[in-house]
């Protein structure tokens, strides 16, 4: 292996060894943020490994073809140790930034769909169950001028009738309660003197 690549196998894994670090660093302020329950943070730490499993390997072989060497390790503790130097405190002060800025952008836009949609649709419902309310009212209203208008019609067929109903309501007044079973018994008595074809259809 020429002095070259092994140089750049040098950069790779120094640059390999920040990305380390700013993948560490966000994992650790997201899941600071967000407030993870314990039993994910194996999980997760499993998955940063293989990430970062992952992001060495893939440098490795595009500078390398994947030979493992000494300064393969060097490499990437150089890196870890200048990300946690320089860059780690900026790191972690723009995740934070941008968790903020996400969120604010979330609560943003969950106030714009409550005053665009969610207000928009509860007034249209306060609307329609007003008119519903209104039209029942007006609906209650028109019945009851109908019923003073019909009443002289109801009372006028009452007296046209008064000529039947009358004798019946005489000749169901000793009764009292019981009128209706007497009229029961005469329909059972008269439905028994119907012929016996007639009575089985």
């Amino acid at each position: 292996m020429s002095l070259t690549i092994q140089w750049l196998t040098l950069g790779a894994m120094i640059m390999s060894g920040i990305g380390m670090g700013i993948l560490f660093d966000g994992y650790r302020v997201v899941s600071s943020e967000f407030k993870f329950p314990r039993w994910t943070l194996s999980c997760l730490d499993i998955a940063y490994w293989i990430a970062s499993a992952i992001l060495v390997f893939r440098m490795l072989y595009v500078s390398n073809y994947g030979e493992v060497r000494a300064y393969v390790f060097i490499g990437l503790a150089v890196g870890a140790i200048l990300y946690y130097w320089l860059f780690s405190s900026f790191t972690t002060t723009l995740t934070k930034w941008l968790i903020q800025a996400i969120k604010w952008l979330i609560s943003g836009i969950i106030r714009m769909f409550q005053l665009l949609i969610v207000k928009p649709l509860l007034f249209l419902w306060m609307v329609v169950l007003y008119i519903l309310n209104l039209g029942t009212k007006f609906s209650i209203g028109i019945g009851k001028i109908m019923l003073q208008l019909v009443r002289p019609i109801l009372k006028l067929v009452l007296w046209m009738l008064s000529p039947i109903t009358k004798p019946l309501l005489r000749w169901l007044e000793p009764y009292g309660k019981s009128g209706m079973e007497r009229l029961k018994q005469l329909w059972l008595a008269a439905a028994k003197r119907l012929p016996s074809w007639l009575r089985r259809k």
